[in-house]
Order: C-alpha cells, then sequence, then structure tokens
C-alpha cells in the first residue's frame, strides 16, 4: 500500500490543504470536494498540485507536521515549484 503527503489547491478560496492518506490520491481528491462539513467543504475545485510517496503511513504524517510546522505561504510555494530540498525525514 502505498502512502502520500499531498497539497492541494483551491483557486476560489486561494488557499492549500496539506495532508497525508493511504487512499489512491484521485478517491482522497474526490472526498475533499464532496459536500461536507470539514475545510475544503467549502469550495468544490480542489486540485492536487504536489504530492510524495512514503511507504508508510506515520512517514507521510511527519512530513505534513513538518512542512505545517513552517508556517510560510511562501516556503510551502517554493516547495510546490521545486524550489526546495525533500524532507529531512
Amino acid at each position: 500500500m502505498a502512502y502520500h503527503f499531498y497539497i492541494l489547491s483551491s483557486r476560489i478560496l486561494q488557499k492549500y490543504y496539506l495532508g497525508h492518506t493511504g487512499e489512491v490520491l484521485e478517491e482522497r481528491l474526490r472526498k475533499h470536494n464532496s459536500n461536507h462539513k470539514g475545510f475544503t467543504g467549502r469550495s468544490n475545485d480542489w486540485e492536487v498540485i504536489y504530492f510524495e510517496p512514503f511507504g508508510t503511513k506515520s512517514l507521510a504524517y511527519r512530513r505534513e507536521l513538518e512542512v505545517k510546522s513552517w508556517k510560510s505561504k511562501a516556503r510551502v510555494e517554493a516547495l510546490i515549484k521545486g524550489h526546495l530540498p525533500d524532507s529531512k525525514l
């Protein structure tokens, strides 16, 4: 089973969403774009713009926490554009 750390983007909200999953990315994206009460439920235009594969769920989750700890939209955008090195994990 493959696990992923991923970044979604919404043009409507002009926001990013960072997450991890053990599901196929297309299925996880479908759930994000469905009508629900969570953060991504506010819009249905989410698209996967970046992802990294991992061998375990815990590694994918650690990467999500690492990137979230940056608290910097500019740094996340640099990662998306390939201007930052991969995880320190």
